[in-house]
């Protein structure tokens, strides 16, 4: 566990180190399972909820990759037909994992391992682009953490084309003290973000809330995510909407684990909670 001093307060030098914990904690959740739940809203143009759309799932690792099986959809366990139809998609991803060949798992791992790194670079450009201050002190769920908050430095340059969108945003940053850790993030658009083949654009003022938690002495992961907005996908369809996820049972498991024929002999998984 890394211990940040109380002398160590450069908020900069704090916000690149709570960056390579995450990283860190994130290559562990491979050694995971989790269960999360989400709600997304959507909004008429008075600001009222024209639908919702509600789902939960358990997450499981599947020869290092996350696996989503759907549990719920709008607050109703899956009927016997889904369950079915659940069951079919996981045997068809097991079946192909089982019958990988040495050099198709190595380019699958290789794939995900280009996305980390992608992840990687586009966070590490945080300190170099933001004017970063400490603003104070503070707590979450009862652990002391320093409060940093950031707008784009005038004239910046991100080295990434992904990294440009980083220029729009401003934010702030919640740092454990304890672990060197981030507790939690937010964000807010001050610039029209545009993305994707459909030119949607999301206004400024749309909102990012990003929460971790501590799951074990060295290891931090997703506990909720909050994202609000509005914009347009082309030139006439307006969008308004909210969605929130939230993760939590966490179980540490041996990896003991095997893909037998179409199925998954979840026997082995040795579960441990974050507490043993």
């Amino acid at each position: 566990m890394a211990v940040v001093s109380a002398s160590a307060q450069d908020p900069s030098d704090l916000v690149r180190r709570a960056i390579a914990q995450d990283q860190l904690s994130l290559a562990r959740r491979k050694d995971y399972t989790w269960q999360a739940s989400s709600v997304e809203r959507h909004f008429d143009s008075r600001g009222k909820v024209s639908s919702t759309k509600q789902e939960a799932w358990e997450s499981l690792i599947l020869d290092g990759m996350a696996y989503r099986k759907t549990t719920e959809r709008d607050g109703k366990p899956l009927s016997a037909e889904e369950q079915r139809a659940e069951q079919k998609r996981l045997d068809r991803i097991t079946r192909k994992l089982s019958t990988e060949t040495p050099a198709e798992r190595q380019h699958r791992l290789d794939e995900a391992g280009k996305e980390s790194k992608r992840e990687w670079a586009f966070l590490s450009e945080i300190p170099g682009l933001f004017n970063l201050r400490l603003e104070g002190e503070g707590t979450i769920d009862g652990r002391p953490v320093w409060i940093i908050a950031g707008e784009p430095r005038p004239g910046a340059k991100p080295k990434s084309r992904d990294a440009k969108v980083l220029l729009k945003v401003r934010g702030r940053m919640w740092i454990d003290k304890a672990t060197g850790q981030w507790a939690k993030v937010e964000a807010e658009t001050t610039e029209t973000i545009a993305w994707g083949v459909f030119l949607a654009r999301l206004h400024p003022g749309a909102k990012l809330v990003f929460e971790q938690t501590e799951v074990d002495a060295e290891t931090w992961l997703p506990k909720r995510l909050f994202m609000s907005g509005d914009g347009r996908v082309g030139l006439v369809k307006r969008i308004a909407e909210d969605e929130e996820i939230d993760w939590r049972n966490y179980k540490k498991f041996t990896v003991d684990s095997k893909i037998v024929g179409q199925t998954v002999d979840f026997r082995r998984l040795s579960f441990l909670t974050p507490e043993e």
